[in-house]
């Protein structure tokens, strides 16, 4: 295993921790940047000393064999002063909002530790006998600029520092001592299943084999492949030979995760011991009794106190760690459960986690994505999700009225920060005001980023900083209910805005009175390529990659990466993929071939009883589609898809559908929830019929991501709308057969589909069964698939 980097601000933050955990509000972004400026300025301020000879960014390391890894720890000490006489003077500039003597001790005691750390490394590099750090403070809210300055002996701060890699190296023990187990075990690892399937042990070993060159691998595995245990069983292998040391399980529901629990499970069931944590969101996952306000909150309150007890606790009962036992053990314990989790991931081999905890500017993993390790691999499920959670990700809106809802909320505040704050919220009114005026239509693109914009929020984003920072009373209180929201918002497109290119669009929308500026992010490659770069190899795989090359090309894959695809592990004659071509799904023509629509779905409900899903492209034509159905046959049981179900109501959808229940023919959206993600078996369901190519509607912003591609590639109609639509079809479809003994059918209600643009990217093992051009056709097609499977197993 190669030498583990680790900074020396990571180093104190890990180590140096006690006292009450800070409340996380979210970091502004606009604090870098100002921490960055007074840096310089204080830096800059010695050029033209002669008394003395000053370096800045001094670059400081030292390596380190603790607990039998080997370390280098390095980092940068703001400056350096060599006077001609008397003791070299090292710099250490800090900056916040607060006042000095409003700092936490945790705060401050983390400020002392990383300077006298570079204070050591200075002192047995230059051979010094001694030093004075000048811990140089900074309020932003007033630029009061404090100098703390204490001496130290070489030999205090060595002794300093011995302590401080003491106190590291009991954690880093923990954390070997879980490695040596891991490999151990890792390397007796048999497959934890009887036999591997079709094609599943072949996808095992490209799975290592990226692991083990470091590259990245795009995988098309369809349903019944497995495709959860074949990519973590081969990254825990890759552990036990020392490859990497930690794989990230990626996911974008919480359903898939629940799967890689059961895969760590069942590895743990067969010998592995191994440690894996599932992380929850914050407002997911906290407690319903902590109080709104961090400083009263006791989960919070001397966090760091607890957390060394908390986790030995916990890590030594349990290797498999849910939510469900981060809870148990926060509360045990009392402490933040997200915090917790968090910290418990230090000490894992599978971490499990949304997407965005990699991909997202905002929220990543800073712990484990500030820089590059070669320890980390990807390992991203139900890939197809990723292109619009990526477009998300990295684009960001602000609206005018987010800041006119909060002056009124000021009013009876009287003091010049609140002067000061109301004057940075009217800069950023008055800017989308002369937006307004001058958008000569309702909505406007551009390709140039909103310049006095950004500069409006970067000055609100200050003044509201101080605020967050500032000692808690009534007066604050008020100023953060009234504008913390906004403050975010501001703060995300700021962050957004540090990454525009030419990758990138901005819109200026009138909406009634409102006024909307949104930073869209076209295409989002670089910023998945460059996040996926940050660790040794990484798999991408779905049911549904087709074409392969547009996954590729649109996640930032096309000149580092190789693709495979799986063949389905399942009889292809157990599914009948049918084409209604008297069926046309057109805006303009819906209407007028509705009539035949209802009479194939008729006709695929009465050819066998049983469970049966229709998909339409949105709830709109869902809503005629169902109710058309409904007047036809009227002795059918019907379940329909609303927008925003509780989660109460999904489950009452899904359980009409359980094994036993009576025939029922359930409407949804594509795209929604029900169309992927859900695993009905057997007789839960034998049947889909997909209305339309599953285009996505027609918007100004789709258009735009249209124009793009097709001044990149000329495919932008393809990348916008056909291909994002056939992803959705696929998935829909893909409900039908779950195991090896299913039977079902899927209909495409749409003419199109017979079209070479849609029929050449249908997957090898959608084998369309029959082209049909009347009802007639269907029911004469239907009635001898199911003759051929006259009674459908229920496993």
């Amino acid at each position: 295993m190669a030498t583990t980097r680790i900074g020396v601000r990571e180093l104190v933050e890990f180590t140096v921790r006690s006292g009450d955990l800070n409340p996380v509000t979210q970091s502004s972004n606009n604090t870098a940047m100002m921490g960055s400026r007074i840096h310089r300025r204080i830096q800059d301020a010695h050029a033209d000393n002669s008394d003395y000879e000053y370096e800045s960014e001094v670059y400081l390391k030292r390596d380190e064999t603790i607990a039998d890894v080997e370390y280098t720890i390095d980092g940068r000490a703001d400056g350096v002063i060599t006077p001609d006489d008397g003791p070299v003077i090292l710099e250490e500039i800090k900056t916040s909002a607060r006042d000095f003597d409003q700092l936490t001790p945790n705060t401050v005691d983390r400020y002392w530790a990383q300077a006298e750390t570079y204070g050591h490394y200075l002192c047995t590099e230059r051979e010094l006998d001694g030093l004075t750090i000048d811990l140089i403070y900074v309020n932003t809210r007033n630029q009061a600029e404090g100098h703390h300055r204490r001496e130290y002996t070489a030999a205090q701060l060595a002794d300093n520092y011995q302590a401080l890699i003491t106190e590291f190296g009991s954690w880093i023990k923990l954390r070997s001592d879980i490695i040596k187990r891991r490999n151990e075990t890792a390397a007796a690892l048999q497959f934890p299943f009887p036999e591997f399937r079709a094609g599943q042990h072949d996808f095992a070993g490209a799975v290592y084999k990226t692991i083990y060159t470091g590259q990245r691998l795009f995988v098309q595995a369809p349903t019944g492949t497995g495709k959860t245990i074949s990519t973590l069983f081969p990254a825990v292998k890759a552990m036990g030979a020392g490859l990497i040391n930690r794989a990230f399980y990626l996911t974008a529901k919480a359903a898939t995760r629940h799967v890689a629990e059961d895969a760590m499970g069942r590895m743990g069931d067969a010998g592995l011991t191994a440690k894996s944590i599932t992380i929850t969101a914050r407002d997911t996952i906290r407690f319903d009794d902590e109080p709104d306000e961090p400083t009263q909150n006791p989960y919070m309150l001397g966090y760091y106190d607890r957390l060394k007890p908390a986790l030995l606790d916990m890590l030594a009962n349990n290797d498999l760690i849910t939510r469900a036992v981060v809870e148990e053990y926060a509360r045990k314990h009392t402490v933040d459960p997200f915090e917790f989790s968090l910290d418990a991931s230090l000490f894992c081999d599978v971490i499990i986690c949304d997407y965005n905890y990699l991909f997202d500017p905002r929220v990543f993993l800073q712990r484990f994505f500030a820089n590059p390790d070669p320890e980390n691999c990807f390992l991203v499920d139900e890939a197809h999700n990723l292109v619009d959670r990526a477009r998300n990700m990295y684009s960001a809106a602000i609206s005018r009225q987010a800041f006119a809802d909060i002056i009124p909320q000021l009013s009876g505040l009287k003091s010049g920060r609140i002067t000061r704050l109301r004057k940075s919220i009217r800069g950023v009114e008055d800017t989308m005001d002369v937006l307004d005026t001058n958008l000569q239509r309702d909505e406007h693109f551009q390709q140039e980023p909103i310049e006095p914009l950004i500069d409006s929020l970067d000055a609100f984003a200050t003044q509201f900083h101080e605020w967050l920072e500032a000692e808690k009373n009534a007066e604050v209180d008020q100023v953060l209910d009234a504008g913390l929201d906004a403050f975010f918002a501001a703060n995300a497109y700021l962050k957004i805005a540090e990454l525009y290119d030419d990758a990138f669009e901005t819109r200026v929308a009138r909406d009634g009175a409102d006024l909307t500026v949104k930073q869209m992010c076209l295409n989002p490659s670089q910023f998945v390529d460059e996040r996926l770069a940050l660790g040794h190899g990484a798999v991408l795989f779905s049911a549904t990659l087709t074409p392969m090359d547009y996954y590729r090309d649109v996640l930032g894959g096309t000149d580092n990466s190789l693709a495979y695809t799986l063949p389905s592990p399942f009889p292809p004659a157990n599914q009948a993929v049918i084409v209604a071509g008297n069926v046309r799904t057109t805006y303009r023509e819906r209407t007028a071939s509705l009539p035949a629509l209802i009479a194939a779905l008729t006709v695929m409900v009465t050819a066998r009883s049983g469970h049966y899903l229709v998909f339409c492209p949105s709830y709109a034509y869902l809503e005629t589609v169902h109710d058309a159905f409904v007047r036809a046959n009227p002795q059918c049981d019907v379940v329909a898809q609303r927008s925003a179900m509780s989660a109460a109501d999904r489950k009452a959808f899904l359980d009409a559908f359980a094994p036993g229940q009576p025939p029922v023919v359930g409407f949804a959206v594509l795209g929604g929830s029900f169309a992927e993600g859900i695993d009905l078996r057997g007789q839960a369901l034998i049947g889909v019929a997909v209305v339309s190519v599953g285009l996505p509607g027609l918007s100004s912003e789709t258009d735009r991501i249209k124009q793009y591609y097709q001044q990149r590639n000329g495919q932008g109609f393809a990348y916008a709308y056909q291909l994002p639509g056939l992803n959705n079809v696929l998935q829909a479809g893909g409900r039908v057969i779950r195991g090896a003994h299913d039977v079902g059918v899927i209909l495409l209600l749409d003419a199109r589909f017979n079209e070479p643009r849609y029929r050449q990217l249908l997957p090898a093992h959608w084998q369309v069964t029959a082209n049909t051009r009347s009802t007639r056709e269907l029911a004469a097609t239907l009635t001898n698939f199911w003759a051929e499977h006259p009674e459908p197993s229920d496993v």
